[in-house]
């Protein structure tokens, strides 16, 4: 089976209900549609996986990953898609190895959709006017979205041979035409 992002939206649906995890699939799978233009890979692809990614997490917090192996399969979600989920979790969760452009996005931008995330939500006009640099320096800052794993996303680029900057770019071009879906709107229109 082809997974597409009605499907993984199908597959998310009763796995994934929390609005917050929600959003989080949602981040994470417009930053990995931008990463597939990126690679001039089958974007839709891309942005079902990203979408799908913490398939469990919700229901098996303390078990992430250990759940959606076996489910995903039953579902006929082709193999190479759940290992490419597996993997955004490798050193943490699980122990497969980021190998393709669309593991490594994945394991990338999890973490990294977090900070820009934080910091388009304390802008007044979100994430529209969000400029790399900007995001650049709350990266730098250690206390700011402090739960989100700079190591990991350092690592993850090396692994995309980028700069933090620039899959920072294109996440957060890829994720700004959904701002309101993903509450990115800023806090002037936050409040209206």
């Amino acid at each position: 089976m082809e997974l597409t992002f009605e499907k993984a939206k199908e597959l998310n649906k009763d796995m994934v209900t929390e609005e917050h995890l929600i959003i989080h699939s949602r981040n994470v799978c417009y930053a990995m549609e931008a990463m597939a233009g990126h690679f001039g890979a089958d974007a839709e692809h891309w942005k079902a996986v990203g979408y799908l990614h913490d398939f469990d997490y919700e229901k098996y917090p303390e078990e992430h990953l250990q759940h959606t192996e076996q489910p995903l399969l039953e579902a006929g979600v082709d193999p190479a898609d759940v290992r490419a989920i597996l993997s955004h979790g490798w050193g943490i969760c699980s122990d497969v190895m980021p190998q393709t452009d669309m593991e490594k996005s994945l394991y990338t931008v999890d973490e990294l959709t977090g900070i820009i995330q934080a910091c388009a939500r304390m802008r007044p006009n979100g994430i529209e006017d969000l400029e790399t640099k900007s995001f650049m320096k709350k990266f730098k800052d250690k206390k700011f979205a402090a739960k989100c794993n700079r190591d990991l996303i350092r690592k993850g680029c090396e692994m995309l041979g980028m700069e933090i900057a620039e899959v920072a770019s294109i996440c957060i071009d890829g994720m700004r035409p959904h701002a309101e879906e993903i509450g990115l709107l800023g806090t002037e229109k936050a409040s209206d």
